[in-house]
């Protein structure tokens, strides 16, 4: 898969702590997950992966459960789940996934963020063709033989299975990331360093020096949106 996903994570993860912002944001996907069905992750398995992730990005306790509380207390909150597809600098293309309780203020959020920094919105299926929908886990302290094995005794396969510097990704379908995740718990990997349903781009742009700051300023621009949750793209920054 060639994402050096442990580093992109790293960086992210740098950078949302010094601010409210990530626990804004898994707060309030929590509080949606739990919402729409049980709000106990053992039966309600969309919060059982948002609560994975929440842990794989130190998210409070007290976030969790105010968010799990709301939701057991009738929120009346409610929030649409929309994805907006568009392109960036130097041809590269962009996905953008919201949770908002108002679909004309993201949407003109969203195609101001494009537009201010040499993007533009596409259509609806303009980009997401071109990114395959995956689960991703970072585990530390195996060998890929190891994971493998692991794997191959629960009758699971992955897509793929890196070393990358230390910390083994494996990227599987993302109707396996629930099966996955217990085969490796079974086996006594309990932490994770990357639980993710993402999106992987089939292939990555190389933008020039000039172009990736640009670029990155856009991308910044869409994270920082109080609606919108996660930000896909195809550029190779070299991180």
């Amino acid at each position: 898969m060639g994402r050096k996903w442990n580093n992109i994570k790293e960086k992210k993860a740098s950078k949302d702590a010094s601010t409210s912002r990530i626990n804004a944001k898994f707060g309030r996907e929590i509080y949606v997950a739990a919402k729409s069905g049980e709000p106990d992750p053992e039966s309600n398995r969309a919060l059982k992966t948002v609560l994975e992730r929440a842990k794989t990005y130190s998210v409070p306790k007290h976030i969790i459960e105010k968010a799990i509380d709301k939701a057991k207390g009738g929120g009346e909150e409610s929030f649409d789940e929309l994805r907006y597809e568009g392109f960036g600098i130097g041809g590269t293309m962009v996905i953008v996934d919201a949770l908002t309780n108002n679909v004309n203020r993201t949407a003109s959020d969203v195609r101001a963020a494009f537009g201010k920094n040499n993007g533009n919105m596409g259509v609806s299926g303009s980009v997401a063709y071109m990114f395959d929908a995956t689960a991703v886990f970072g585990i530390e302290g195996k060998t890929e033989d190891e994971i493998l094995e692991i794997l191959m005794e629960a009758d699971l396969d992955a897509r793929d299975i890196l070393d990358e510097e230390g910390t083994i990704i494996i990227y599987t379908e993302p109707d396996q990331f629930h099966a996955t995740q217990e085969a490796l718990q079974v086996a006594g990997i309990t932490e994770f360093t990357v639980a993710e349903l993402t999106m992987l781009p089939q292939t990555e742009v190389t933008l020039s020096e000039e172009d990736a700051v640009k670029f990155e300023k856009m991308i910044d621009a869409l994270e920082d949106l109080e609606d919108v949750q996660r930000v896909y793209h195809n550029a190779d920054l070299g991180e």
